[in-house]
């Protein structure tokens, strides 16, 4: 079944060539853009179907590894620090620049801040969800990472 899917892919691929070079602005050109279209489309996935059908077949025979479920972390309060300092800034700072250059340029800022703010309430959300917390702030860790 891969070999004549590798032929029949080869096979609609060299028609999809030789259709290629009859394009041209007519009726017929368009009719002949369309076959290449269809016919490339199909062959390469005749192609890809054929060459990845062997890999699949080797790795459907051996046992899925046994899963592992990672360690829980224990989230600290460094998380939470970091994330609402992250959210704060850019509540300043967009609310800075609304008040001084306008709400159009705030909403600007903000689109801009974005990934920030969605960083910052990462981290919160992290923190929060986390099985295991330590409610510590740990200063020492914050400044030698």
């Amino acid at each position: 079944m891969r070999w004549l899917a590798l032929a029949m892919g080869a096979i609609l691929v060299t028609i999809a060539f030789l259709a290629g070079a009859r394009v041209a602005d007519t009726r017929d050109g368009l009719v002949f853009e369309v076959i290449a279209l269809l016919a490339g489309l199909a062959g390469v996935s005749l192609l890809m179907y054929g060459w990845v059908a062997a890999t699949l077949q080797a790795h459907a025979v051996n046992p899925p590894p046994p899963i592992r479920k990672p360690p829980v972390q224990v989230r600290s309060a460094n998380e939470l620090l970091i994330g609402v300092g992250g959210v704060f800034v850019a509540a300043v700072l967009v609310v800075g620049i609304g008040l001084s250059a306008g709400p159009e340029w705030a909403l600007l800022g903000l689109v801009l801040l974005m990934p920030m703010v969605i960083g910052s309430a990462y981290l919160c959300l992290r923190f929060f969800r986390a099985p295991k917390r330590d409610w510590r702030i740990d200063l020492e860790r914050l400044t030698h990472r």
